[in-house]
């Protein structure tokens, strides 16, 4: 690995590093590990919570700094750099962002809102295919709102206009869409890499993902990297340099990173 270069991989994870219907990545825990062990710098971007990504930091047995909520905070800098701050708030609380979409959205369209807390436990566990701790732990949400829109496609752009007049945005991710403040995995990737900046001089970053949500991200990074995912349609992305896998997750994942590295000179 060239010194002189410094690798940042901003990564989703359901669907692009874990597997999409088990949330598992057994089969490539030695390779991630052996990247961070040659100084690649790893930062979970996901929609995830803050205790759904610490489980996964445990699973992999890494305190990695990571993102959650689709932007809303950035965690744990200061793992990598003592002078680097612990947690970055980018999100008002779940409840004004709660308040606004009650009072600016129209009944009409609220109505084809279905707000995964208000479901039964079992449509839950149907929707997020999770249980127990998991689910418990997938909804315990401080800054974003997961909903399930039964709408058709011209309320859905109405509802997005109302949102987005109001300072708040849409994240559509595989399952749900979640309802956040003005913030985003790639605004918060820019923030982490213009702390980086401060001690690195030469950063080169992969970002990964397999959805919508993500697609910014992977305009913004060096080195694009798209896991494959069977409901998205290539013909619709225009990213430059974008790296694709036949490969769905979590083999997928270790299919695009390597072949970055391969197109950074960083795969010896």
């Amino acid at each position: 690995m060239k010194k002189d270069v410094f690798v940042l991989i901003f990564t989703d994870l359901d669907g692009s590093l874990l597997h999409r219907t088990t949330f598992k990545f057994d089969e490539i825990k030695n390779y991630i590990k052996d990247l961070i062990s040659k100084g690649i710098c790893i930062v979970p971007n996901s929609s995830k919570t803050d205790s759904e990504i610490l489980d996964f930091n445990k699973e992999l047995g890494e305190n990695l700094p990571y993102i959650s909520e689709n932007g809303s905070v950035i965690n744990g800098l200061n793992i990598f750099n003592q002078n680097f701050p612990d947690k970055i708030i980018l999100s008002r609380e779940k409840s004004e962002i709660l308040k606004i979409f009650e009072t600016k959205v129209t009944e009409r369209l609220k109505n084809k809102c279905s707000l995964i807390s208000k479901m039964t436990k079992k449509k839950q566990i149907k929707v997020l295919g999770l249980t127990d701790d998991k689910l418990k732990k997938a909804l315990n949400r401080k800054y974003s709102i997961p909903f399930i829109f039964e709408g058709n496609k011209k309320e859905k752009e109405r509802l997005h206009k109302i949102i987005t007049v109001n300072g708040l945005t849409l994240q559509e991710g595989g399952r749900v869409i979640n309802l956040c403040d003005n913030t985003g995995k790639v605004k918060s990737m820019k923030r982490v890499i213009k702390i980086f900046k401060k001690i690195e001089s030469n950063i080169k970053v992969i970002a990964v993902g397999d959805n919508f949500n993500d697609l910014e991200m992977l305009k913004n990074s060096d080195i694009p990297c798209l896991v494959f995912n069977e409901e998205f349609k290539l013909d619709r992305i225009n990213i430059e340099n974008l790296i694709i896998t036949n490969s769905p997750s979590p083999l997928g994942w270790a299919d695009v990173v390597k072949k970055a590295l391969v197109k950074l000179k960083l795969n010896d």
